[in-house]
């Protein structure tokens, strides 16, 4: 355990540690976890000069209040975050997200709001020093599984990081960023349990995310599906992202932290190349689902991944 760390003056609204989560443990009824949007954990490690998989801050609408107690930092936040630096003279600085900056001892770091978002990210050079749990620093805090005795970070916690910077350097990405309503999806297994109007208002009417949205879950509000054969299906796997159909007809949309079995008719499943994009709206948006075939989103994914390669090989120094 080092010696450097930072003290929680605030913990923030859902704020844990990530990686891209655990694998190979959903037969034993853990779910993989992992950051929510890999977009921004990825291009936020590769700022700081870690590996991909390095474990990072994720916060929820509202970040964290860290003050560094020891030790001096490189980090980088990312997503779309308004946040400022406060320097032990006092000095306030206005963050830019996609950049680094260097924390030295007394200083702080005020994740104050996500801005039309749901999540942002804060990596740190050489990465926390935190003990991983089958492989995986991710937290899964309702299991209670994970870093920090799978909890989320709490006031006056103690986070201590790996190494105490030398590096001199501060590096910048840019990128354009996407904000569509249209969220594409692939059919789901019970896709015809539902009656064929249903089918239709399901990829042409709009949904409306509401307040009961979480790492688990996204419940929307719209036009109610009707299901022709059975409300219930025994129990089966489900993968991130299905969009499951309860007995009041109102979609589900199983995120991240999902259950590793569930008993509810899965009309779609968000593809990959859009779950990022998803996650980020928040409470009150509007989407509309397009369906999609089975190539075309392994292609789309592909390009995704491609775009993210090409912002990490795009960062570029700025001293």
């Amino acid at each position: 355990m080092s010696n450097y760390f930072f003290k929680v003056l605030r913990p923030g609204i859902n704020t844990t540690f990530q990686d891209k989560g655990r694998f190979h443990m959903q037969h034993l009824g853990v779910t993989p976890g992992g950051c929510m949007d890999l977009k921004s954990f990825s291009i936020a490690n590769a700022l700081v000069g870690n590996t991909s998989n390095e474990g990072v801050l994720e916060f929820a609408y509202q970040g964290p209040l860290l003050k560094l107690i020891k030790g001096r930092t490189k980090i980088a936040i990312t997503g779309n975050v308004l946040f400022q630096i406060i320097k032990s003279n006092q000095e306030t600085i206005n963050g830019e997200c996609n950049r680094t900056y260097a924390l030295d001892e007394g200083d702080q770091i005020d994740i104050l709001a996500t801005k039309q978002s749901a999540y942002g990210y804060m990596a740190l050079e050489g990465g926390f020093d935190i003990k991983p749990f089958c492989k995986s620093v991710s937290i899964l805090s309702r299991a209670q599984i994970g870093s920090n005795e799978g909890q989320k970070i709490k006031i006056n916690d103690k986070i201590n990081i790996k190494i105490n910077s030398k590096n001199k350097k501060d590096f910048l990405t840019k990128f354009t960023k996407k904000n569509k309503s249209t969220i594409r999806v692939l059919k789901g297994p019970q896709f015809d349990y539902f009656s064929k109007e249903s089918q239709k208002d399901f990829f042409s009417k709009e949904y409306k995310i509401s307040n009961l949205t979480d790492r688990m879950g996204m419940r929307l509000e719209g036009t109610v599906m009707k299901n022709i054969v059975n409300t219930n299906i025994r129990s089966e796997g489900i993968t991130k992202g299905a969009i499951q159909i309860p007995a009041d007809g109102q979609p589900i949309i199983l995120l991240t932290d999902y259950p590793t079995i569930g008993g509810y008719p899965k009309i779609a499943n968000v593809t990959s190349v859009d779950y990022n994009l998803l996650i980020q709206k928040t409470p009150g948006e509007k989407i509309f689902f397009e369906l999609i075939k089975l190539r075309e989103a392994e292609q789309l994914y592909k390009g995704l991944l491609n775009s993210i390669s090409e912002i990490i090989k795009n960062i570029k120094e700025i001293n």
